[in-house]
Order: structure tokens, then C-alpha cells, then sequence
């Protein structure tokens, strides 16, 4: 899963980007909820209470607390494996949705521990119905200025919660369909769910 783990990366690099002090002069409200799980992160990665390696796991549960409930998984999930999904039963598919966290869990998690001072402008967001799209630009140390762009879909409590999101065009989870397809039609869906049960995948 090669592909797969770059794009993850480059999606946390999103993720961590937005710590940085953003402009928000088009905010609107799906972009003010985003921001408020970002400045909780924020407050999470820079707390003295939680630095050293000494207390890692206990900063990756406190980071994981904040920024799991900022993800639709289950939506996610389903669009992740794509025409497979329909196939599954509803016992693989409870099975597959918190593997499925798990591995975009591990990757993200570290990624924000790598904070570097990047810094992300909010360009704007759209809304239709209960989708929205909030795009922005991250610009990194060597003045690399990177779209990326958060799909997100409005639960009926009224939250919005993040399913998908697009770096330079490219989506997450495409690319993830296109390397979880590729692994069911050359093996099995079970040789799947071993690879997302592998601590290495």
C-alpha cells in the first residue's frame, strides 16, 4: 500500500498544516467548526503536560479523542471500499470500518506529532444540503503552497464531520478504493482484512 500511505501522509500533512495561524476572512459556519477541533489540537500538541517521549501514548489518546469524532468513519469506510461494500455482510462491514480507522489513525496521529510551523489560509467553503466542502491552501517552510480541500457531509445532530479529502485534486479515499479494489480482485477481501490487521500496513 505504498500509494496509499503517501497520500495518508500527505493528508496528515493537511491535518497538521491547519495548526498554524489561518486566515479565515470567507469562515463560514462549516469552516468555524472545522477550526475549533484544529485549535484543540493545537492546545494538545503544544501542552507541556504531554511532551516527552515519556508521554506519547497518553498525547496520541488525547490527540485521538479530539480528532475522532471530527470524521464521518463509517462513511468513509464505505466509500473507501467502494462496489465491496455492497458485497460485504453486515458483520464485515462492522469489522472493516474500525480497521479502516485504525490504519488512517496510526498515520495521522504521528503525522501531527511532526508539526513544523506550517501554516493554512481558509479559501472558502460551499454548502449544499447536508454536503459542504471547505477548500484551503497550505503553505509550507519553502513557500510550497498545497490545495487541499475537506469534503464533509452534516450528521443529523447537525454536526459536520469530515469523509473525504482532496490534496492537489487527488482523494483520499480514491486512492484508497483504488488500492483496496486491487487487493480484493488479485487475492480476497480477506487478505484484506489481514493487511489492515497488520501492525505495518
Amino acid at each position: 500500500m505504498t500509494r496509499v500511505v503517501f497520500l495518508g501522509a500527505l493528508f496528515l500533512l493537511s491535518v497538521a498544516s491547519s495548526l498554524g495561524v489561518a486566515s479565515s476572512a470567507l469562515a463560514g459556519p462549516v469552516t468555524d467548526q472545522l477550526k475549533v477541533g484544529i485549535e484543540r489540537v493545537l492546545k494538545t500538541i503544544t501542552d507541556p503536560a504531554f511532551q516527552g517521549p515519556g508521554r506519547a501514548d497518553e498525547r496520541r489518546r488525547a490527540l485521538r479523542e479530539i480528532t475522532d469524532p471530527m470524521f464521518d468513519w463509517t462513511e468513509m469506510a464505505k466509500r473507501a471500499l467502494g462496489r465491496h461494500w455492497h458485497t460485504r455482510t453486515e458483520a464485515e462491514r462492522q469489522e472493516f470500518v474500525p480497521l479502516f480507522h485504525n490504519l488512517l489513525a496510526r498515520t495521522y496521529v504521528t503525522r501531527i506529532e511532526r508539526y513544523d510551523g506550517e501554516q493554512i489560509t481558509y479559501t472558502g467553503e460551499s454548502i449544499d444540503g447536508d454536503q459542504a466542502i471547505v477548500r484551503t491552501k497550505v503553505l509550507d517552510k519553502t513557500s510550497r503552497e498545497l490545495p487541499v480541500e475537506y469534503r464533509m457531509v452534516r450528521a443529523p445532530n447537525g454536526r459536520w464531520t469530515i469523509y473525504d479529502v482532496l490534496i492537489e485534486g487527488v482523494s483520499l479515499v480514491a486512492n484508497y478504493r483504488s488500492q483496496f479494489d486491487q487487493i480484493i480482485r488479485t487475492a480476497s477481501y480477506e487478505r484484506l482484512v489481514a493487511k489492515l490487521k497488520s501492525p505495518s500496513s
